[in-house]
């Protein structure tokens, strides 16, 4: 079996077919293999929407697991952290090449982040779906 990252939350909203959670930090982040990459460790409190398991019943308050795959967990990583740092390395370079006003390649750096983060949002559904959580 694949080694799994989970959080423990408390389920704040049902709707349809998809559960909202709040996670909560806790002290296990510390010994947890992909900690720097995750973000929870900075966080008090995060909220997720995970797709509503099958044949379970939940209520609103309910003290829940939320778990993925630790391979799963570092394509998160890599998403939101790894592909908008070198995309934003490479167009300080290339603006950088082509201006000598620098202040016009931290713009262009900063865009072209803002413009991926646009991207990963309108494909948020197609992307949420490479991702398989698991709650218990």
């Amino acid at each position: 079996m694949e080694e799994r990252v989970s959080h423990t939350g408390v389920i704040t909203d049902i709707t349809g077919n998809e559960l909202e959670i709040e996670i909560l930090s806790s002290a296990s982040c510390g010994s947890c293999s992909i900690k720097s990459a995750c973000g929870m460790s900075e966080t008090k409190e995060k909220h997720i929407t995970v797709p509503k398991p099958d044949g379970k019943e939940f209520i609103v308050g309910q003290p829940v697991k939320v778990s993925m795959t630790a391979r799963q967990g570092g394509r998160a990583a890599i998403y939101a952290y790894l592909v908008p740092a070198l995309l934003m390395i490479f167009m300080i370079l290339i603006i950088s090449c082509f201006s000598s006003e620098d202040w016009i390649a931290a713009v262009a750096g900063i865009g072209v982040a803002a413009i991926y983060y646009f991207i990963l949002f309108l494909f948020k559904g197609k992307i949420r779906q490479r991702f398989e959580y698991e709650v218990e």
